[in-house]
């Protein structure tokens, strides 16, 4: 079965915090190192900062204060750039850094309104150099992970004067450094690119290394799951890549995911009870999560969340934080270079903000740790105690005390006190000191300030209305989500594909029935692959299509899934028919051929409503018009002056619209005239285009190049293409033409170019801002085509929106495009408008030609045993109270009683009311209070 269809967290949806929920005045740097720049924990965000040469950190916190404004102070920390910090996971308040001045120093923080320290708690000498990585053990109070230039050393804080350990140098730059979560174990990330397993108690050697990078360039490391490591880097092309290693087996990973090229580092972020793994691009404006598995398929991408502005920095928020009544089930804070944003990830259910949904919430570590530095170094290996996150089962709040008690006074009295919030003795040590001796333990939703950073949030009704209050409005296709389908739908064990079809071709073509892709195989020969056969393909030879001569181009006939036209670089066009049943035995001779081209052809392509209509073009610089039920050229159609990188007919099949290396966009009435009625600017590079009518015909949208070689879409007006493109969005570099599929029922374009791994997807509007960027889709190779179906082969029941066929070295792999919803068991009839019936003609090629017209008829794809969703019945109402403040103020004394009462009343509610706990799931009756 496949993993990603029945994982609870495939539909996880990322929401960026509205501009009001940023906290804004950051002056973020761009500094050369290896931390993230930024740290979270429970309570405060830390993060580096350009003042002082990179040797003061900016303080901020997680939730804001009273006014719903966050406030940003700045404490100088360093003599030289800060290069990595870590918040002690047991003290939300206490910070470790790390610096080029050779120092690691802990700071006991206040919050961001007080006047913060001006030393330290602490300052360790580790002696090595310039300082890169910090990093708290997360099992053992007191305990450091420091990394020099090529030094690994293992501190405990209580004892300044030495390390625990120093472990063997590092032949090369440091760069990353990860603890098991148990704490047994330490692994590490080089540029020589090695990855190493530490046991610092047993040895100082690794237990196991191996050569498994492929680049030296800016890699990370992190533990995942029990033995298994995720680390992020550069292939040797310095493509950026994401592999999961087996701790064991270091030699080679189970699985790869390319991510494109880009030149910034990826940064990891992992949360272990959700298996949820985060990937932020530094300079990247996209943010992707994927699900780690212990078995395949391993790596299963979640969502690809869009961002306004470019990364500098990421960190993780701890569990504790989160608004778990509101399905938050993570939550990334990332750095900008004037703000920090903060990302909820949240899993939609249909009681949202009512519930706590146990399902997504196990016992998580707590904050008090399992043993001293000192226990640990002698062999223990307690682990941290778990905690319920259900509101109901957090300790009570306290009030906090008016002054807060700095650490080293406990330092001074020594010995250990009484947590009053979790009941346990928790050492003096200035590591290991709870933050609950400063301010009470909170509940994770009054702990967050959305309730999860965004806004304080009394109740958790009242957060999750503060949450979609602060998200502004979107596309409902922002966060649609692409993936590919089970092995099973797979036509697998390719080979001899030909990868070097002009750029003018989509690399292959498909139909409901069938797909064909050239071989590269002398003769010119094409592979036919019956959709209904899937499965290995034997090793031996195949029956194939004999085109005789290289093919250019090539297309299936829309109204006839046998019929395939073929142009070739003898200026001729083939038309084959394929038997019922696909190929038995080799085709040597086409049903006819079409000449009238006298050089080479580009590109060919049928007519969208009309039958036995095709259309071409060739390097004798014109287009041809073809009826194929007379075998005739009917049309010729000039102007162009070099090269046409495309053509597309209209919706309505009345007009042909062309892209051509002279730097025009041209649109031909080809009934009325042999020249263009239109013409203007197209893109200004001259690589490649594409082009495709949207927004019913109104709107041209092309795909180019720009003059610096940059990727971009470019969209003009059907009615004025002389003044040029109404609206452009860069997308990427890339040397291969991006080609669109636009699905004309939810106005989405779907484009990747051949030899991509990502597939871009915007939704194009006729306002401003014209182009809505929604999220991207990742294949883990790169692919050589990607070509669609017809919306008949959308399961409307997962609210599949586009299907499409993925052609790699080896594999054809079908690709589907859903929309995350909740109320699946309903046909989403706002996603689902009625659809064309493209794959029947509206009329023949002589009444198209002697001036008639035509449209499909259209079909609902909705199934008779589905409702739509917006005849679903709605659901009761949430009964909800104000705060008794909103019955007490400026009411008379007999005004507050009468209401006060009442609300009363109405809190006890009917006596023929369900009591609360009547509904409850999963609870055993045994587990009940008496």
């Amino acid at each position: 079965m496949n993993r990603f269809k029945t994982s609870k967290f495939k539909n996880t949806t990322p929401k960026i915090a509205k501009k009001d929920g940023w906290i804004n005045n950051v002056r973020a740097g761009s500094f050369s190192c290896q931390g993230n720049h930024i740290k979270a924990s429970s309570k405060l965000v830390a993060f580096n900062t350009e003042q002082a040469g990179g040797g003061m950190l900016g303080l901020s916190s997680v939730k804001p204060g009273s006014d719903g404004q966050w406030t940003v102070s700045q404490i100088s920390c360093h003599s030289d750039l800060v290069t990595d910090m870590d918040f002690s996971p047991f003290d939300e308040s206490l910070l470790a850094t790390c610096s080029g001045d050779e120092t690691v120093k802990l700071w006991r923080l206040l919050d961001p309104e007080l006047q913060q320290p001006s030393s330290p708690e602490l300052t360790l000498h580790p002696g090595q150099g310039r300082l890169e990585l910090v990093l708290f053990h997360p099992t053992s109070s007191g305990l450091l992970a420091v990394g020099a230039t090529k030094s690994l050393q293992i501190w405990d804080a209580s004892r300044e004067d030495a390390p625990l350990a120093v472990l063997e140098q590092h032949s090369d730059q440091l760069q990353s450094l990860s603890w098991k979560q148990d704490g047994s174990l330490l692994a590490s990330s080089c540029k020589d690119k090695m990855l190493r397993v530490f046991d610092p108690r047993a040895q100082l050697t690794p237990v196991q290394s191996a050569k498994s990078l492929q680049s030296n360039k800016d890699s990370r490391i992190l533990w995942a799951k029990d033995d298994f490591l995720v680390t992020t880097g550069f292939d040797m092309m310095r493509s950026r890549e994401l592999r999961l290693w087996d701790r064991r087996k270091l030699s080679s990973s189970l699985s790869l995911v390319s991510l494109g090229t880009s030149s910034g580092m990826l940064i990891p972020l992992f949360d272990e009870d959700t298996s949820l793994l985060t990937l932020a691009g530094m300079g990247d404006t996209v943010i992707d999560c994927f699900e780690v598995s212990t078995s395949e398929p391993f790596l299963s991408q979640v969502s690809h969340c869009l961002t306004d502005t470019s990364t500098r920095g990421a960190a993780m928020v701890p569990k504790l934080a989160l608004d778990v009544m509101s399905c938050e089930v993570m939550r990334v804070l990332q750095l900008t270079d004037s703000c920090i944003v903060p990302i909820s990830y949240q899993v939609p259910r249909k009681h949202s903000g009512q519930e706590f949904h146990d399902d997504l919430y196990p016992d998580t570590v707590g904050t008090t740790p399992a043993m001293s530095a000192e226990e640990w170094w002698q062999g223990g290996d307690k682990q941290v105690e778990k905690v319920s996150l259900h509101p109901d089962k957090q300790p009570k709040p306290k009030a906090p005390p008016a002054k807060q008690t700095p650490a080293k006074k406990e330092l001074a009295s020594g010995g250990s006190k009484e947590d009053p919030a979790h009941g346990c003795s928790t050492s003096s040590s200035p590591l290991s000191t709870p933050s609950s001796s400063a301010a009470p333990s909170r509940s994770p939703s009054s702990t967050s300030g959305l309730s999860s950073g965004f806004l304080p949030s009394p109740s958790p009704s009242q957060s999750a209305k503060a949450i979609h209050s602060l998200l502004g409005p979107t596309s409902k296709f922002r966060h649609i989500q692409g993936a590919v389908m089970h092995r099973d739908t797979h036509i697998t064990n390719l080979h001899g594909l030909n990868l070097t079809t002009p750029g003018e071709c989509d690399g292959f073509c498909v139909n409901p029935q069938r797909v064909a892709v050239p071989l590269a195989i002398s003769g010119g020969q094409i592979g036919i692959f019956e959709r209904s056969q899937p499965g290995r393909l034997p090793d031996t030879a195949l029956p194939t299509i004999q085109n005789s001569v290289n093919v250019v181009d090539f297309s299936w006939d829309p109204f006839d899934s046998h019929r395939l036209a073929v142009a070739g670089d003898d200026a001729k066009i083939r038309v084959w028919r394929v038997p019922e049943g696909g190929l038995k035995e080799t085709l040597t001779e086409p049903e006819f051929i079409l000449q009238g081209h006298t050089e080479k052809i580009y590109s060919i392509k049928f007519h969208p409503v009309a039958s036995d209509l095709l259309v071409s073009s060739s390097y004798d610089l014109t287009v041809r018009l073809w009826n194929l039920d007379t075998r005739d050229q009917v049309k010729v159609l000039t102007g162009h002056q070099d090269q046409v990188f495309a053509m597309a007919w209209s919706p309505d099949g009345k007009l042909l619209a062309t892209v051509c290396k002279d730097g025009k966009v041209r649109i031909y009435d080809p009934r009325k005239s042999t020249a263009p009625v239109q013409e203007g600017p197209g893109p200004e590079g001259h690589r490649g285009a594409r082009a495709v009518w949207v927004c019913e015909g109104k709107y041209l949208l092309v795909s180019g190049f720009d003059s610096r070689s940059e990727r971009g879409i470019y969209l003009y007006s059907a009615d004025s293409l002389s003044s040029g493109a109404v609206a452009s969005t860069l997308v990427d570099i890339s040397p291969s033409t991006l080609i669109p599929f636009y699905d004309p029922d939810t106005s989405v374009v779907i484009l990747t170019g051949k030899g991509d791994t990502r597939v871009h997807i915007y939704e194009i509007v006729p306002d401003a801002p014209h182009f809505i960027e929604c999220s991207s889709f990742n294949s883990p190779e790169p692919h050589k085509g990607l070509a669609f179906l017809p919306k008949t082969e959308c399961n409307v029941r997962e609210v599949e929106i586009a299907v499409g066929l993925m052609l790699t070295k080896t594999s054809i792999e079908p690709v589907a495009f859903r929309v995350p919803r909740v109320k699946k068991e309903f046909f989403q009839d706002d996603v689902y408008t009625d659809t064309a019936v493209c794959w029947e003609p509206a009329l023949t090629a002589s009444a198209w030609l002697s001036g008639s017209n035509g449209q499909h008829k259209k079909i609902s794809l909705r199934p008779k045993d589905m409702t739509p969703v917006s005849e679903a019945p709605k659901e009761a109402p949430v009964r909800k109270y104000l705060p008794s403040s909103v019955y007490l103020e400026e009411k008379t004394d007999e005004q507050k009683k009468e209401e006060l009462l009442s609300a009363m009343v109405a809190k006890l509610g009917n006596m023929d009311d369900p009591l609360p706990q009547e509904s409850f799931e999963g609870v055993d009756e045994d587990e009940w209070d008496d």
